[in-house]
């Protein structure tokens, strides 16, 4: 209406159009989203949705969401207390998450025991490795894959039975030398685990998580305590496993390894995903760089 009392036709219809613009491009903006997600969920290994966990009040995950694409070696990185080990604990069924979800190759995990998540292809390592320290190195690796016909009783002690599991055992044997071999292990193999360096431990430990047959490998802290020749050592075994097909994420505190090694890096802050992206964005974003108290990244 005009400052005359006249009303000018249109005017209504003028802002209703304006509005069903606006709706539409919000759908459209929404539309994409959808469909970009449902891109990285057919591209992705590991899918993580609103995870959140808390512990006595306290939100050591809150809402954190990313994908691992299949066949990637991604970073997670973040300032001590970030929520990289409860993200990795809810991942793989240690903890049980308050909220959210969490796929792997489309099948939810969420729920789901350990062992069954490790028997689905999904494995981790541990910041302290766990092997069992008075067994050799060798016996470390025999025990490590699941579902041995050996473990059964009858299997192992009715004469009918005993020659299949002798069978297997040697299959087994040849392909825990061939794990030694490729961690350049295999002269420690009679040496009991407990006596090993803390790199070794943790070759181990890579070695045994190798042997149940994974399609992805969760490594945390895989390089603390560990001589530059053998996280060399250890970065060659990785790369090469991965030229093979193995997805890895992988949580670490040395930034210019994540930078250099990673084409993908989460960014964690206070339970959340602050950012993500390839390392040269994350290297210059401002948050990242205001989360590290202004550390260089």
């Amino acid at each position: 209406m005009t400052e005359d009392g006249t009303t000018v036709e249109g005017s209504g219809e003028t802002a209703t159009a304006d509005r069903s613009d606006e709706a539409e491009t919000e759908q459209a903006v929404d539309s994409g989203e959808s469909a970009r997600r449902e891109l990285d969920a057919e591209s992705a290994s590991l899918v993580v949705e609103d995870l959140r966990k808390s512990f006595g009040g306290i939100d050591a995950v809150d809402g954190v969401s990313f994908s691992v694409e299949r066949g990637s070696l991604t970073g997670l990185i973040g300032p001590n207390g970030a929520g990289k080990s409860t993200t990795f604990n809810l991942i793989t069924g240690v903890h049980e998450p308050d909220a959210g979800r969490v796929a792997f190759e489309g099948e939810t995990l969420t729920g789901m025991r350990t062992s069954s998540i490790a028997n689905s292809g999904l494995v981790r390592t541990f910041q302290i490795a766990r092997e069992l320290e008075e067994m050799t190195v060798l016996e470390n690796l025999m025990l490590s894959p699941r579902g041995q016909s050996g473990e059964t009783l009858t299997n192992a002690v009715l004469p009918g039975l005993r020659g299949s599991v002798r069978d297997e055992e040697r299959e087994l044997r040849e392909t825990v030398w061939e794990t030694l071999e490729l961690f350049e292990i295999d002269h420690l193999a009679e040496e009991r685990a407990g006596n090993l360096s803390g790199g070794q431990r943790k070759l181990l430990e890579l070695a045994r998580a190798l042997m149940l047959d994974p399609t992805m490998m969760l490594l945390d802290e895989p390089f603390a305590g560990v001589n530059p020749t053998l996280e060399e050592k250890l970065l060659d075994r990785i790369h090469e496993l991965r030229e093979e097909g193995l997805t890895f994420l992988l949580v670490e505190h040395d930034i210019d390894l994540i930078m250099e090694h990673c084409e993908h890096v989460i960014v964690m802050h206070q339970g959340q995903v602050l950012a993500e992206g390839p390392p040269a964005e994350i290297r210059s974003n401002d948050r990242v760089i205001d989360a590290y108290l202004g550390e260089d990244v």
